[in-house]
């Protein structure tokens, strides 16, 4: 079933649905019965394989497939800043290689709704010349939700899909999808029917076989894939350092059950906003326990009606509260489930917290369960929200102290259990830091994979198949972070990034200084202004020993020439910075600020 959901006019639809029965109608041969002729460079084209974002970091996902005159993309995605990305929003893709070959592109195929594969489709999509992107039914919803935002971006051409849709990519590539298991619904992985063999693309998956309100990651489809001669098998790596099975949502439940029987007043619960099943969970336990519930945090508002006006969450009337009769009920009648478990500034509950809640507050008696993992760079700052939730009378539960949350991503005996169905020729892990692509790599050679057909790669780097076989070849295309900082986007640059760093580390000093336009003799007493640095009232000494310095530098020998303000700027930038360094040991940014009058 294909679904589309934008609108042309009504010769083109015709023709659209023309093109779509055509090659719905063509026969399907698994590429290992196809004939490639041979005669023309044209049947020999390469297939080329690159990862613009995820092979290094743990987001920005991007994959891009060309053959020919044919390129593909899977998924856009966004990674949030790490610590060194001081006013960073996230970080997305570049997308310079496909720059002039905008009208090459068939279709951009979205594996689920998280961020970290559909953030940056506001930001890209229109620099790629608004190809169909092909995606589920909840994801759909998302990403047209998102788009609303960005008022500059362009009308979406979103066709939906599911587990038994079929379409074509131009002359190289046909698109099959298969269910997976994840912490979202509509999630699927993607196989690629290339002139040289299936391409398979796990988007996140874990194995669940008896998942809660959701179908089960579909494993007789994914073993029949396992005897069509795949060529390539792009797997998630994410949780490939961690042995074991990933366990179950209904595992959830049963200690989430056990929680909200014993709980005696409020129970706050901080999870993902795109964690529908946690939510659903949420809201049936919440009935059971003759509880009401309250939900909090904007993504997950946004995320919840998107869900309940598209049936992916079945809401009985009554259930959801708004935030200003939260306070009329007694504890033990209500529920909290909002965004923020990893610590994010602004979410409900860091607002929370820190009292910055418009109605709410913490109290003891309160029992807060953080029902997610810890994303890698947010250890500290998670740490902090739960000592002050202790502070403050709270009981804080988390998935290390009780099955609160099951993973989306495979640990490493499913994930060997998928390589073992699937039997690809060649592996190549994704969607993780390199020591984890590295552990992947180590497992799939411990399952039968040749050393050599196991491709771990960083990203931009090219990997190519033709009829000779496949290699890592040693090629790269552009793949270094683009910055996105309010409505800047690109515009931040590594050294900008690098002054913001500094400003954090040691601070800055403003010296300005007037002098005279004809003479160059310095009028009045120069001006310090310290920002980061040290504190001026209690820094007196070493303030007009700068002042002084600056003085000196600024002293003209020269009275019958004008001053040459450029040259005074460089001058005071670095003599102070060297003064300021054998004072203190510290390297603020010295800004000098020379007017000539």
């Amino acid at each position: 079933m294909v679904k589309k959901t934008y609108s042309k006019t009504k010769s083109a639809n015709a023709g659209h649905r023309r093109t779509q029965k055509k090659s719905y109608r063509k026969k399907y041969t698994p590429p290992a019965k196809r004939h490639i002729q041979t005669g023309t460079q044209r049947d020999h084209d390469k297939l080329k394989i690159m990862v613009l974002g995820g092979l290094e970091e743990v987001g920005r996902n991007m994959t891009v497939l060309e053959c020919g005159d044919d390129i593909m993309i899977i998924d856009m995605g966004v990674m949030f800043p790490e610590e060194s990305m001081p006013g960073i929003d996230y970080v997305i893709p570049n997308i310079s290689y496909l720059r002039g070959k905008e009208k090459n592109i068939r279709g951009v195929v979205i594996t689920h709704g998280h961020y970290d594969h559909i953030g940056a489709i506001p930001h890209l999509i229109g620099d790629l010349g608004n190809p169909i992107i092909y995606t589920g039914k909840l994801t759909s919803g998302m990403i047209q939700r998102r788009q609303e935002e960005f008022r500059q971006a362009p009308k979406l051409k979103v066709v939906e899909i599911d587990e038994k849709s079929k379409i074509k990519l131009g002359k190289k590539f046909e698109v099959e999808f298969f269910r997976v298991s994840h912490t979202i619904p509509d999630s699927f992985g993607v196989a690629v029917n290339t002139p040289y063999g299936y391409i398979l693309h796990s988007g996140d998956f874990k194995f669940d076989h008896n998942p809660y309100h959701e179908k089960p990651i579909d494993t007789s489809r994914i073993a029949g894939f396992g005897k069509k001669d795949v060529l390539a098998l792009m797997l998630d790596s994410t949780n490939a350092e961690l042995p074991g099975h990933q366990i179950s949502e209904s595992q959830v439940f049963e200690e989430m059950s056990k929680i909200f029987a014993k709980a005696e007043g409020r129970l706050i619960i901080g999870t993902f906003a795109s964690l529908l099943s946690r939510v659903q969970m949420v809201m049936e336990l919440a009935e059971k326990n003759n509880r009401k519930v309250l939900v909090e945090g904007r993504s997950m508002l946004q995320t919840v009606d998107i869900a309940h006006k598209l049936g992916y969450l079945k809401i009985k009337p009554g259930i959801i509260i708004e935030a200003k009769e939260a306070n009329r009920l007694p504890d033990k009648k209500l529920v909290v489930v909002g965004t923020g478990a990893q610590g994010q500034q602004n979410a409900f509950l860091m607002r929370l917290a820190t009292d910055e809640h418009r109605y709410l507050s913490v109290k003891k008696g309160d029992t807060v369960i953080f029902s997610s993992s810890v994303i890698p760079g947010n250890e500290r700052t998670i740490q902090g929200l739960k000592d002050t939730l202790y502070r403050k009378g709270a009981k804080v539960i988390h998935y290390q102290m009780m099955d609160v949350h099951a993973g989306g991503h495979a640990k490493q005996e499913d994930l060997k259990l998928m390589i073992g169905m699937i039997k690809p020729k060649y592996f190549i892990p994704i969607e993780a830091y390199h020591y984890m692509l590295r552990i992947h790599a180590e497992l799939a050679e411990g399952v039968g994979i040749p050393a050599k057909n196991i491709f771990v790669a960083d990203n931009g780097q090219v990997i190519e198949f033709d009829i000779k076989g496949g290699r890592l070849t040693k090629r790269y295309v552009p793949s270094d972070y683009v910055f996105v900082d309010g409505l800047g986007v690109g515009d931040v640059s590594n050294i900008v990034l690098r002054d913001r760093q500094v400003l954090a580390g040691d601070g800055m000093m403003v010296v300005i200084a007037a002098v005279d336009a004809r003479t160059g003799r310095l009028i009045g007493s120069p001006d310090i202004i310290s920002r980061g640095f040290v504190y001026l009232k209690e820094s007196k000494k070493l303030i007009e020993q700068t002042r002084n310095k600056v003085r000196k530098i600024l002293q003209d020998k020269d009275p019958k020439s004008p001053p040459d303000t450029l040259y005074l700027k460089n001058k005071l930038r670095n003599e102070i910075g060297s003064f300021l360094y054998s004072k203190t040991n510290r390297r603020p940014m010295v800004l000098p600020v020379v007017i000539a009058i």
